[in-house]
């Protein structure tokens, strides 16, 4: 049976793919939004329709949701299966998740809970996953060069958002707009376990910033108050929310201890970090979450409840995770016994203080997380139950 892949780069692809293979499937693989010369969309509608329409498919697989995909899935009458990894994705309020042929699996429970309505027995649950094969080769064959390179007492690897934040670009707003929305994102930032931000905004917030953010107006989101509320909330503020509460705590963390950041965001607002620059993500972000005695994760607020890549990653490679609390964490891994979490900055501080100063737990917890990862948290474990739904729906 043949599973055609529909590729746009993700770094999970390579993955799905193999445990796809693993399941005795076999990939064939569309590159569409790989490819160098820029396509129109009509343009991917013919090559998709080419390749469906020449062979048989037990389904279309992509990462994240495609409505021109999922469009002509519908009309050929072939399943579309997609798995999202990221948050938010605006393209799910396309008309197009209504499709038949839609089978969406997302991987924060609070997303599942808000779209699930708009296709009731076509969209699931599915948390995110990691590869601890491949990241076990890499350490192994890790050099004692790379290994002493890449060692930390504090290491966080990711943005601080400084260039990927939409609202800092954001003009015109009125004073108590742009008021109302610092207060909402400050007050978030103080609270772990429930994003607040969307059912706060006002009617007169939202209404001042679509008339100056042209995004909140683009046709998925025209004349769809529901549509402009969640992107406002979790794209816009949820970016600034992110830049401001990673400045927050790798702030407190640089002051206070060694601290590496592998970022290509300017630091120059963290003097006291050690900026490492880019790291490669399946080489040598590895070794750095191995070697680093205390691996950080600040999960962006879009992913409302559950665990972002970098949680199940960090695991997955043995080293020890100190990140804050979410709401799906217990489900997946125990606090205390696998994962350790903060919700505040003066326990962010005591508890990478107690961690650096007691090795035989923090290592105890880690290699906890590895062990339950390796037995419950790979791509191939995650792929089973993608296929098992798929039978069951």
């Amino acid at each position: 049976m043949k599973v055609l892949m529909y590729r746009y780069g993700s770094i999970c692809e390579p993955f799905i793919k193999t445990s796809f293979e693993a399941m005795k499937l076999d990939v064939v693989e569309i590159k569409i939004h790989e490819e160098a010369k820029p396509q129109t969309d009509s343009e991917r509608v013919q090559a998709l329709s080419d390749i469906l329409m020449a062979d048989s498919f037990l389904f279309v697989f992509s990462i994240n949701f495609f409505p021109i995909v999922s469009d002509t899935c519908n009309i050929i009458n072939v399943p579309y299966v997609c798995w999202t990894v990221d948050s938010p994705v605006i393209e799910l309020f396309s008309p197009s998740i209504a499709n038949t042929c839609n089978r969406i699996f997302l991987f924060d429970h609070d997303q599942y809970d808000y779209f699930k309505y708009d296709n009731p027995g076509h969209i699931f649950y599915l948390p995110l996953a990691t590869e601890v094969f491949h990241f076990d080769h890499v350490l192994k064959n890790a050099s004692s060069a790379d290994r002493q390179r890449f060692h930390s007492d504090v290491s966080f690897v990711g943005s601080l958002y400084s260039e990927m934040n939409p609202y800092s670009k954001v003009k015109g707003l009125s004073d108590h707009t742009k008021g109302f929305i610092d207060a909402l994102v400050n007050a978030q930032i103080k609270i772990h376990g429930i994003n607040i931000m969307p059912d706060s905004i006002t009617n007169e917030v939202l209404d001042d910033c679509i008339k100056n953010m042209p995004e909140l107006s683009a046709s998925l989101c025209k004349d769809n108050p529901r549509a402009q509320r969640y992107l406002l909330a979790h794209y816009f503020m949820g970016s600034e929310c992110a830049q401001r509460e990673r400045y927050l705590y790798l702030k407190c963390a640089s002051e206070n201890f060694n601290t590496d950041l592998y970022t290509f965001s300017d630091t120059s607002c963290l003097p006291k970090i050690h900026n490492k620059g880019g790291a490669n993500t399946l080489r040598e972000m590895p070794i750095i979450f191995n070697e680093s005695k205390i691996n950080l994760n600040i999960t962006m607020r879009p992913i409302s409840s559950g665990l972002s890549l970098r949680i199940f990653d960090v695991c997955g490679c043995g080293g020890f995770l100190l990140t804050n609390y979410q709401n799906e964490l217990p489900l997946y891994y125990e606090i205390g016994k696998e994962v350790e979490t903060f919700t505040s900055e003066e326990e962010f501080i005591d508890k990478i203080q107690f961690y650096l100063t007691h090795e035989k737990e923090r290592r105890t917890i880690a290699e906890n997380a590895l062990k339950r990862t390796a037995q419950e948290h790979t791509y191939i474990h995650r792929i089973s139950k993608l296929i098992k739904t798929l039978l069951e729906s």
